[in-house]
């Protein structure tokens, strides 16, 4: 049986030697299938496709409905639990699924013809709405397949490292993208908009890549059950009532989350008019702050639990979008620019260690066998609160464009009278304040869910510094320095450096039927959907 042929779960009686063998295998191929996901999301989403939203006059409305797609096309994971249910081979379903859903990467590029700005952005949401659909089918095949194949106790670290190069991958391509962009404005005498289509050009071609890689993945044979009604499935999960707490979790921060995130780039854009080039800039800082603590996070993870991790990292992140509230007062003013630094970097510390652990409790608390039920039901919860915030965001902008909560202290003595703005709310700085408002009613909910291995947080605060100290020290050393900087170019070779050498792509005959990989990891183990 070849690597790529789907492999049956092992025998009972049976060495685990095997099952070993392909997941180290498949190990480099997950990693890979997510540096063509993540050039794929860099050059396709983000403050790119914002950018591009607003070189086409996009209102606010549809700003924030570009924003809601993703999410509420997972409601289509309703009917892809179905389809993964019935079909043995979840690699089978993610490489037909993303065979539909790349090629609408080309369809956008081809927009900057159009010549009508409202029929591209009509053109544009179309096809994000067939991309994600398909998405939400390779959300499916991969969660329930990693889950399958990936052992629990390994979870942290092989997520977490494919993580890490994700966020590498992804710094790279969102400067060049940026930079990209805005040479052609200064010097190509074209219209912009043919730059991004460009960008999104790439985008198709790192979203193939991606399914490609996941071709080599080995698969892993569902074991057929009695079969059970579509909505008793879809019902089971939330008769599990440490799951339904999850799913609570995890929906109230989602909806906390996305109020105000896809707003960001339109904030730094529109009101403080900042260029593209300096918006990319501070998002890779959050990347590079995610890059050197993503593995840190699956280490803690791994040796505690998730919850451990998103007990110190979410409230840092609730602070952080918070704390955007105060970038204009109301106009842009001396901080605005190291407080936007601070953001983007506590952001990025913070977000690798949510995005991590949120898909990870996910995947663990799913029972083994059956998770496409439990995580078809938490993607509807969390579709419908995700994309009902962005909706609500878009649709009420406008109303608090020209609203205004001040807070002024006032110190008065008999010679001097002194005043000094505390607080200067307008326009989105509403939506941040209501973000983390609910944000924090989130971390109630987590509160109550429970997962094996829980410890109280000064274990876990001891060991992160412990090992922020130990790269502090290696950053010291000759050694340190080179191992921050290495980039793992080699992840995209195309042959597996394995020692048996029994990978090499090129070599297989034979291959699988149709096709390759398709997904988006939440950046967490779960495909990009």
């Amino acid at each position: 049986m070849s690597p790529e042929e789907p492999q049956p779960p092992a025998a009972a009686g049976s060495p685990p030697s095997s099952t070993d063998d392909a997941l180290e295998r498949s190990i480099p191929w997950i990693i890979r299938n997510g540096i063509g996901i993540q050039l794929m999301e860099t050059m396709a989403v983000g403050a790119i496709l914002t950018a591009f939203a607003i070189e086409l006059g996009a209102s606010n409305f549809i700003i924030g409905l570009l924003a809601a797609i993703p999410h509420l096309s997972q409601l289509a994971q309703i009917s892809a639990m179905y389809v993964v249910d019935r079909v043995p081979s979840r690699r089978k379903v993610y490489t037909w699924s993303g065979i539909v859903a790349r090629p609408m990467f080309l369809v956008i590029a081809c927009t900057v013809f159009i010549p009508s700005s409202e029929l591209a952005l009509t053109v544009i949401i179309v096809a994000f709405i067939a991309r994600y659909v398909a998405g939400a089918f390779l959300a499916c095949a991969w969660n329930t397949w990693m889950r399958d194949l990936v052992p629990e106790d390994v979870m942290g670290r092989v997520f977490g490292e494919r993580q890490k190069k994700m966020i590498g991958i992804g710094i790279v391509g969102s400067l060049a993208a940026a930079g990209f962009i805005d040479l052609w404005g200064r010097f190509v005498p074209l219209p912009g908009s043919y730059a991004f289509g460009i960008v999104y050009t790439l985008a198709f071609i790192g979203g193939m890549y991606a399914v490609f890689a996941s071709n080599r993945i080995s698969d892993v044979v569902q074991v057929h059950q009695e079969h059970v009604p579509l909505l008793a499935r879809l019902k089971e999960p939330l008769g599990n009532l440490n799951y339904r707490r999850l799913m609570i979790f995890l929906a109230s921060w989602n909806f906390a989350i996305n109020l105000a995130a896809p707003f960001f780039t339109v904030h730094m854009l529109k009101r403080m008019e900042l260029n593209l080039i300096e918006v990319i800039a501070l998002a890779t800082l959050s990347q590079f702050a995610a890059y050197f603590t993503v593995t840190h996070w699956g280490d803690v993870a791994d040796r505690f639990s998730n919850k451990a991790v998103l007990r110190v990292c979410a409230p840092l992140f609730i602070l952080c979008i918070f704390a955007w509230a105060f970038t204009t007062m109301p106009d842009v003013h001396a901080f605005t620019y190291p407080l936007l630094i601070i953001i983007h970097a506590a952001t990025g510390f913070s977000n690798a260690g949510v995005t991590l652990a949120s898909g990870n409790i996910a995947l663990k608390l799913a029972p083994k066998g059956n998770a496409a039920s439990y995580m078809a039901a938490s993607s509807v919860f969390n579709a419908v609160a995700a994309g009902t915030a962005t909706m609500v965001g878009g649709l009420t902008a406008d109303l608090f464009a020209s609203k205004h909560l001040t807070l002024i202290l006032r110190w008065q003595s008999e010679l001097t009278s002194t005043e000094i703005s505390a607080m200067d709310f307008s326009y989105w700085d509403f939506f941040f304040m209501f973000a983390a408002i609910i944000g924090l009613y989130s971390l109630h909910r987590l509160s109550l869910v429970r997962e094996e291995g829980e410890i109280d947080d000064r274990t876990i605060l001891d060991h992160i510094r412990q090992t922020t100290w130990q790269t502090l020290r290696n950053l010291s050393s000759i050694a340190g320095l080179r191992a921050a900087t290495e980039y793992p170019m080699d992840s995209l070779i195309a042959a597996d450096g394995g020692s048996d050498g029994s990978e090499h792509e090129g070599e297989q005959g034979g291959g699988t039927e149709e096709g390759e990989e398709s997904g988006h990891v939440g950046d967490r183990g779960q495909d990009d959907g």
